[in-house]
C-alpha cells in the first residue's frame, strides 16, 4: 500500500465507494414505476425485492448491475497498474460498503450479496472457481429451500473459504471473510426468521 501513496489509494477507495453506492434497484423501480422500492416488500433495494416489484427479469438485471458496479472499480485499478492485492481488496470492500451504506439514500442500502460476488469475481480472473462454486451453491440452496437469505449467506462464506484452496492471495481471502461476515451481519433479522421458520420464501427459477 505504501508504494501506491496515500492520496492515490484514498482516491481509488473513494471511487470504489461511489461506484458501489449507485442504488441500482432504487433507480430501476423509480424509472419503471415512479415509486420508491423501499415502500414495498422487505423495503430493501436489492435484486430480490426488485423481483417482487418488477418481476424476475428485472431482478436478474439488478443483480448483474450490482455485481458489475462492485468489481469495475477493482478492474479499473488493475488496468491503471495498481497490482497490490491489499489495495485491490480494500477497493472491493469500499464498493460493497457503498452498496450497503449509500450516501445518496442516507446510508440505508442493500445487503451486498450480488456486489460482493462481483468483487470476488474481479479479484482474480484466473481463479474463478471459488466464485463459480459459490454461485452454484447459491442456486442449489435457493432452489431447494426457496430462502434467498440462507442461500446468500452460505454461498458467500463458502466462496471466501475456498479462496486459499485455489491459491488466491491472503489479502483477498481476508477481505472475503470480512465481506461474508458483513453480509451475515446485514442478514441478522433474516437469521432470526429462518430459525423461527417465518422467513419469506420466493418462487423457484428452475425447479417447478
Amino acid at each position: 500500500m505504501e508504494s501506491v501513496g496515500l492520496v492515490p489509494a484514498l482516491a481509488w477507495l473513494l471511487l470504489g465507494y461511489l461506484m458501489g453506492s449507485c442504488p441500482t434497484g432504487f433507480i430501476l423501480v423509480k424509472l419503471m414505476r415512479g415509486e420508491d422500492i423501499r415502500n414495498f416488500g422487505s423495503g430493501n433495494i436489492g435484486a430480490t425485492n426488485v423481483g417482487r416489484v418488477l418481476g424476475k427479469r428485472w431482478a436478474v438485471l439488478t443483480a448483474v448491475i450490482d455485481m458489475l458496479k462492485g468489481g469495475v472499480a477493482v478492474l479499473m485499478a488493475m488496468l491503471a497498474g495498481q497490482g497490490s492485492p491489499a489495495l485491490l481488496s480494500m477497493i472491493g470492500i469500499a464498493g460493497v460498503l457503498g452498496h450497503d451504506y449509500p450516501v445518496w439514500l442516507k446510508f440505508k442500502g442493500g445487503k451486498g450479496v450480488a456486489t460482493t460476488f462481483g468483487v470476488f469475481a474481479f479479484y482474480d480472473f484466473w481463479n474463478p472457481l471459488p466464485v463459480i462454486i459459490g454461485g452454484l451453491l447459491w442456486v442449489a440452496i435457493r432452489e431447494a429451500t426457496r430462502i434467498v437469505s440462507l442461500a446468500s449467506m452460505v454461498s458467500l462464506l463458502a466462496a471466501a473459504l475456498l479462496m486459499p484452496l485455489f491459491m488466491m492471495d491472503r489479502a483477498y481471502y481476508l477481505s472475503g471473510l470480512f465481506l461474508a461476515a458483513l453480509t451475515i451481519w446485514r442478514h441478522r433479522d433474516n437469521i432470526k426468521r429462518v430459525i423461527s421458520g417465518t422467513e419469506n420464501k420466493v418462487s423457484r427459477f428452475f425447479l417447478r
